[in-house]
């Protein structure tokens, strides 16, 4: 059935639409606010005019490519493509300040393919053994999972006064995501009679503003462009990868893998946790925040790592992964491919010629990343007088885009203004932006977890993955504030 599902996928319009998808989720993935999911879903009509695994080719390259576009101006312009790629601005946007934006690319596409590869594989080799797995998570895992990105909030302060603004800046990230409908009771909170507040504050506006217009505002006293003098096309060519860059790959790779796996979670939080832990287990954490190529390459290797995961309880069980796989998932249905053994027995030759299409979009975007990263890289040289107006204009237009809500544009800009008051103060961005993305994931597991529970917390102790998840937490936390403590005691003794 493999050989026969090759067959099919090696033929020129077959291999035309993973190169379109591929390059067209590149370009999505690189315009702030359209984001994978969107481009997938405005694909499904397309798709009614074509054979269905020519449609699902197309899908998939367009997944793969937006995965690792959202990178690109996260790095070069600290405007995240995607949600995805706010990790990756952590540490790729300092780097490019640095004149090595061409090298965080690099690390960046490097790290994509290889996520995305290693996911794929998996995907390949056991879909039906691990989405039995994941059906053994619930709401209380679930919770305890966007604890363990949150708990990345400690490992983000090097002593007692950064820690304490860290904690701040989660708090009020946590603030904002309450904003909205309460998910259980349906009462509304802090929505101050604006229907747009509703469904809570979109956090890709919020994201736009923080990361995009903020930095755009605080460029407009600099003159020439983000960096000063002229890339060396050829130093970014022949520049080799970081020495151990791989640990932070494979790890990245592997937590985005399970993450994507459980149902309902997404590349976001993948990107997060495996910055996290990266962040924890590296030799130099202190250099995290200042353009760690580290960071860039666990993030990414995460958020890629989700595509190949998100798809295994999408095809074997019809739940999606994350939204972009429940947006493939009406593809699927859309040309009678229901979900289940069917999938794999019956229309086995369809299914395997999807799945092996990922590793030629990975191998598609991994070309024309590194080609083409020398040539990205001059985009942060761009006068500021130019680049100001252009990012600001299509971060207006992004913000709106996302639900075509003028509210958004307000809120993009008022994130833009409260990001600059926080940064000149000390308090914590990164800190801000994962309260504001995992406290929904954190409050609705939460909720139903007690209901499940009839009341009682026994329910996020009994479970043997929820204890897993306990250790974990416990082993992201204890170590940095060891440290922290460690460091106050010798300036207590010293002085």
């Amino acid at each position: 059935m493999i050989l026969q599902a090759l067959h099919e996928l090696l033929t020129p319009v077959s291999l035309l639409a993973i190169f379109i998808g591929t390059t067209s989720g590149i370009i999505v993935g690189g315009m702030p606010g359209l984001t994978a999911t969107m481009a997938v879903a405005l694909l499904i009509p397309v798709t009614f005019a074509l054979q269905p695994l020519t449609g699902l080719l197309l899908m998939g390259g367009v997944y793969c490519g937006a995965m690792y576009g959202g990178s690109i101006p996260a790095i070069l312009l600290r405007t995240p493509g995607t949600p995805a790629a706010v990790a990756t601005a952590l540490e790729g946007y300092p780097l490019t300040q640095q004149g090595r934006g061409g090298l965080a690319l690099k690390v960046s596409v490097v790290a994509s393919f290889a996520g995305g590869m290693f996911s794929a594989f998996i995907l390949l080799l056991t879909a039906p053994l691990l989405a039995t797995f994941a059906l053994k998570f619930g709401p209380p895992e679930y919770f305890l999972l966007a604890l363990l990105g949150l708990a990345g909030i400690v490992s983000m302060a090097e002593d007692e006064s950064r820690l304490v603004k860290a904690l701040i800046s989660g708090l009020l990230g946590l603030v904002m995501a309450v904003v909205g409908t309460d998910p259980i009771s349906g009462m509304l909170r802090y929505t101050m009679g604006i229907t747009d507040l509703y469904d809570g504050i979109a956090f890709m506006p919020a994201l736009i503003g923080m990361f995009s217009i903020s930095q755009m505002l605080e460029l407009t006293g600099e003159a020439g462009g983000i960096v000063t003098g002229e890339p060396q096309l050829d130093r970014l060519k022949r520049e080799p990868l970081p020495p151990g860059i791989g640990k932070p790959i494979a790890l990245g790779s592997i937590v985005g893998t399970i993450i994507g796996i459980l149902p309902g979670e997404g590349a976001t939080i993948a990107a997060f946790v495996s910055y996290n832990i990266a962040r924890r287990r590296s030799k130099k954490p202190e250099l995290f925040g200042k353009g760690n190529p580290e960071g860039i390459a666990a993030a990414e290797a995460g958020n890629n790592g989700c595509v190949g995961g998100s798809l295994v309880p999408t095809l074997t069980l019809g739940i999606p992964g994350n939204s972009v796989a429940a947006a493939l998932l009406g593809g699927l249905l859309i040309h009678g491919l229901i979900p289940g053994p069917e999938l794999f027995t019956r229309y086995g030759v369809t299914t395997y010629a999807f799945i092996l299409s990922l590793f030629i979009a990975n191998v598609i975007f991994l070309l024309l990343g590194l080609f083409m990263a020398p040539y990205f890289a001059r985009i942060s040289l761009t006068p500021t007088a130019l680049l100001i107006p252009v990012v600001c204009l299509f971060s207006v237009l992004g913000s709106y885009a996302m639900n075509n809500s003028i509210v958004d544009i307000f809120i993009a800009l008022i994130c833009g203004l409260a990001a600059i008051v926080l940064q000149k103060t000390g308090f914590s961005l990164g800190a801000l932006i994962l309260g504001l993305i995992l406290g929904p994931i954190a409050e609705t597991g939460f909720a139903q977890a007690l209901i499940m529970g009839h009341g009682s917390y026994a329910i996020f102790f009994n479970r043997p993955q929820a204890v897993i998840l306990w250790l974990i937490i416990l082993l992201l936390l204890v170590p940095p504030l060891v440290q922290i403590y460690q460091r106050r005691r010798r300036r207590s003794d010293t002085a």
